[in-house]
């Protein structure tokens, strides 16, 4: 099957839109958590998630266009802080369903069911029931000139994390926690690690890990 740009263009709207939001293969599944200025808590999914850089700890987002509401984008303006927290097995349902448009009166947490809390020294709320939860503080938003999202710029400074998962490198192994992973608009997949590579030198064929030198 071929999609050149004028088959592009020609298709219907939402169909375009499943088809170029699968192509990207799979990404994390990640609910932001922040509060208003009014004290209204505020859960959403993205699947935009990713990894800037380690020194300064840096993760960005991209949101959205701000053409109507977005209580997620308009609390990180006001508070410069937000939490992610990764989504398991056991509430991706829940988690999902965030994605509906509620009312800005209406916090995600209680239409959902999923726990807020709130942990000392950090403003935003967290998904109670994720195993891997991070806060942030914003270091950059951008405007992104060809379709007009936002891309959020976060700056790590809380990480919470089972201890279980957290190897003798510094490696997290989100598999033990029963991280998911999202393709499309709407797939929801749990995942199967073939092994873990040593670094890649050119002068060495691959190995895995914990192979003999």
């Amino acid at each position: 099957m071929h999609f050149n740009e004028r088959r592009l263009s020609a298709l219907e709207r939402r169909y375009k839109a499943r088809l170029i939001n699968s192509l990207s293969g799979f990404k994390s599944a990640n609910l932001v958590g922040t509060v208003s200025a009014e004290g209204i808590t505020n859960l959403a999914m993205v699947s935009s998630v990713f990894h800037l850089g380690a020194n300064p700890p840096l993760v960005g987002m991209i949101i959205r266009p701000h053409s109507v509401t977005r209580d997620t984008l308009e609390n990180i303006e006001t508070t410069g802080v937000y939490t992610l927290n990764q989504v398991s097995a056991s509430f991706w349902k829940q988690a999902h369903q965030t994605s509906a448009r509620y009312d800005a009166e209406t916090s995600e947490f209680y239409a959902t069911g999923l726990g807020e809390q709130f942990r000392e020294g950090i403003t935003a709320p967290f998904v109670e029931e994720s195993a891997l939860s991070y806060a942030l503080k914003v270091a950059e938003m951008t405007t992104v000139a060809v379709n007009d999202t936002v891309m959020v710029i976060g700056e790590i400074t809380d990480i919470f994390v089972e201890d279980i998962a957290v190897m003798e490198d510094g490696y997290i192994d989100i598999e033990t926690l029963d991280t998911v992973a999202v393709s499309g608009l709407d797939a929801y997949h749990v995942t199967q690690r073939l092994g873990r590579l040593a670094y890649a030198k050119p002068d060495l064929p691959t190995r895995c890990l914990g192979d003999d030198e």
